[in-house]
């Protein structure tokens, strides 16, 4: 994170790192009010964060769907409440972005799925209710993108990235892969595997909209999908 923003505040950008548990509510009502006393206003805000674990229902620990419900839901609703709160408050035009998957489109994609596909009706919900506001809403559905976000997936996949970004390096059951692993699989494995800039594109493009035209939905995948 601190590597990001060194990036950002080089390249003429402003940025503040703040390490927290977006399970937390009072984290994100911190946030916000961190980015509204810095700024002056809140507007646009990215609900990002998220967990997987693809194992099969039968063999997956209750505690690892409570975190992904936890982390993909109920943070991205409290989220995107305070959010509004703030944009409400500051008067200004507004944008929520949501971040889903491709897996909210499938219907045997299992819980990760599951909590995907609540993000894409809370999404929709909230573009109704917020039509008398300036505030619009994105939900951006990537397909497999080069992050660790699939860290919790089967080690033997997890191995073969590492092999095909010839470098060497330890895979552990959860435990983040360096990102020039993830990088140079990603080059290895462009037909099946998205950058994390082809999303930040697509969340750009949404942004670049004029007020009249508000981009409800953007599929961003990679030419051959892949199944974990």
């Amino acid at each position: 994170m601190d590597e990001s923003a060194t990036r950002i505040t080089t390249s003429g950008g402003g940025a503040e790192v703040v390490v927290g548990d977006v399970r937390d509510p009072a984290l994100m009502q911190r946030l916000v009010d961190a980015a509204v006393a810095a700024t002056g206003s809140l507007d646009v805000f990215v609900n990002n964060a998220g967990v997987s674990f693809l194992s099969p229902i039968m063999t997956t620990e209750v505690e690892s769907w409570r975190l992904m419900l936890e982390t993909n839901v109920l943070a991205l609703l409290v989220g995107c409440q305070v959010a509004v709160r703030a944009m409400r408050a500051g008067g200004n035009r507004g944008h929520l972005i949501n971040i889903s998957s491709v897996a909210a489109r499938s219907p045997d994609s299992g819980v990760y799925g599951a909590t995907k596909h609540a993000v894409n009706v809370i999404s929709n919900s909230l573009r109704h209710e917020l039509l008398e506001d300036p505030i619009q809403v994105t939900t951006i559905m990537p397909g497999l993108v080069a992050t660790n976000i699939g860290r919790n997936v089967d080690v033997a996949v997890l191995e073969g990235l590492v092999a095909m970004s010839g470098l060497e390096a330890e895979v552990r059951p959860g435990e983040r892969l360096p990102d020039e692993v993830l990088e140079r699989a990603q080059e290895a494995l462009s037909d099946i595997m998205i950058r994390p800039e082809d999303v930040a594109n697509a969340v750009a493009y949404a942004l670049s909209q004029p007020p009249s035209v508000q981009v409800s939905e953007v599929l961003v995948r990679p030419n051959k999908d892949f199944d974990l």
